[in-house]
């Protein structure tokens, strides 16, 4: 995929990166649980430092290596950029039906990131014994042009698809998805994009103080935001150390820490979006182009993070479990 960045749309010049992060083995990274998750999460990180929308194209892919590697589904062929679309929102939704040949897939799978950039998909589908995980090519598919016409994220392409009789082969035993260790080790390293996310933000309020005087009350924002950041990595680094000490959660604390770190994660970097827009106001917002769509795009990606429901289901295991402060 050749392309001038100056002459293609957002999403096109993401997914460009995209292509060549596959390529060149950026993303062969450590599997989670394996001894090197807080490498794996830094690298991560650093991606979304760079873009977000970058960020969620490769963590995807990432975790579709993951997930296939643990339930002993097929080997991704060398150069194959992967999505994971499990998405389960209300509305539109997608069904697996078996047939003689085998299942096939029926209906319409919303928030699917990297529609027309990846060439293969891990979808979760309603099925008539539960829901589960299938995998497939993802030519010949049909992405429904405008159906992602926010600012925010737009660059990660990603649309709804509409899925008509397509062929998919499933992995793992229904629930296997959610039901395995893995699941909340995944989904704790979303929070790894959020934080490099926030550092972004962070950024632009750092390099005003380095530049000029920024007055006192902006001051006191950026050391806030300095502590928020600092105890959001210390938070992912202690995660990633437990992840590795249990990585097929005997223990069965791997919930309860995605829903901490996540949680945690969240609030870090919706402190540091506020602090940064009350101590720098809309100049930034108007005038730097690259601030405002990282401010976009993280506001977007931190509603991944299903705010009072997450905490709600937090908070059930802690009253279950107990807990020590």
């Amino acid at each position: 995929m050749s392309m001038d960045p100056g002459d293609v749309p957002g999403w096109q010049k993401v997914a460009g990166q995209f292509v060549t992060a596959v390529e060149s083995g950026l993303l062969d990274l450590p599997l989670p649980g394996a001894g090197r998750t807080g490498a794996r999460w830094a690298a991560l990180a650093a991606l979304a430092q760079r873009d977000l929308s970058l960020a969620r194209l490769c963590e995807g892919h990432t975790d579709a290596v993951a997930i296939l590697t643990e339930l002993a589904g097929p080997r991704p062929e060398p150069g194959s950029r992967w999505g994971v679309w499990a998405a389960q929102p209300p509305g539109p939704s997608l069904s697996a039906r078996p047939t003689g040949a085998g299942w096939v897939l029926e209906g319409t799978k919303q928030y699917c990131s990297g529609a027309r950039v990846c060439t293969h998909a891990l979808v979760t589908a309603d099925a008539p014994d539960g829901i589960r995980l299938f995998a497939l090519p993802v030519a010949g598919l049909a992405p429904l042009p405008g159906s992602w016409p926010a600012t925010g994220m737009a660059a990660s392409d990603t649309l709804d698809v509409r899925f008509a009789a397509v062929p998919a082969e499933p992995v793992g035993p229904v629930g296997a998805y959610v039901e395995r260790p893995g699941f909340h080790h995944g989904g704790a390293g979303v929070a790894a994009c959020w934080y490099g996310g926030a550092k972004a933000v962070a950024a632009t309020l750092l390099d005003a103080a380095t530049q000029r005087d920024i007055g006192p009350h902006a001051l006191a924002h950026l050391g806030a935001v300095d502590i928020t950041l600092h105890n959001a990595r210390a938070a992912l680094e202690r995660a990633a150390e437990e992840i590795d000490a249990d990585p097929h959660d005997h223990k069965s604390a791997g919930r309860m820490r995605s829903l901490r770190l996540k949680s945690l994660v969240e609030a870090a970097a919706s402190e540091v979006l506020s602090r940064v827009g009350r101590a720098l106001g809309a100049g930034p917002l108007g005038h730097d182009g690259p601030h405002g769509r990282r401010v976009a795009d993280l506001t977007v990606y931190l509603r991944q993070h299903h705010a009072e429901r997450d905490l709600a289901a937090l908070g059930s295991l802690v009253a279950e479990q107990g807990t020590r402060w």
